[in-house]
C-alpha cells in the first residue's frame, strides 16, 4: 500500500531499522562511567581500600581532612585500585564530608 509522498502506514519498519533521529555523533563509543560511593576514614594508619558493605566502598587515607589533602589521597587511591589515571577519578558529590560520591572513567 503506497500513501504517495515516501509516507508508509506505521505498520511497516523503517528502513533503516529504526534508527530514525539519531544522530552519526550518538553510534559512537563513550567511555565507560562508573559511580563509586565511598566512606573515607581519614589520618588512618595506611592507605587502603578495605571493604564493601552494601554497594559503600571503605577507604582509609593516612593524610588529613584539611585543604582537600584526604580528599587527593582517595582519587589517588581509587585510581590505583581502578587501575586508571588520577585525572580519570572525579569527585561528585561529598567534598567536605566522609561520605563521597565518585566517578571512574574508564
Amino acid at each position: 500500500m503506497s500513501l504517495g509522498g515516501g509516507l508508509r502506514p506505521p505498520s511497516e519498519p523503517s528502513p533503516n531499522n529504526g534508527s530514525r533521529g539519531q544522530s552519526p555523533r550518538s553510534k559512537r563509543t563513550e567511555p565507560s562511567r562508573e559511580l563509586v560511593h565511598v566512606r573515607v576514614q581519614p589520618r588512618a594508619r595506611q592507605n587502603e581500600v578495605v571493604e564493601q558493605v552494601g554497594g559503600v566502598l571503605r577507604v582509609r587515607v593516612t593524610a588529613a581532612p584539611e585543604g582537600g589533602e584526604a580528599n587527593r589521597a582517595v582519587i589517588a587511591l581509587l585510581a590505583e585500585a581502578f587501575g586508571v589515571a588520577p585525572s580519570r577519578v572525579e569527585l561528585v558529590r561529598g567534598a567536605t564530608s566522609r561520605d563521597k560520591l565518585f566517578r571512574v572513567r574508564r
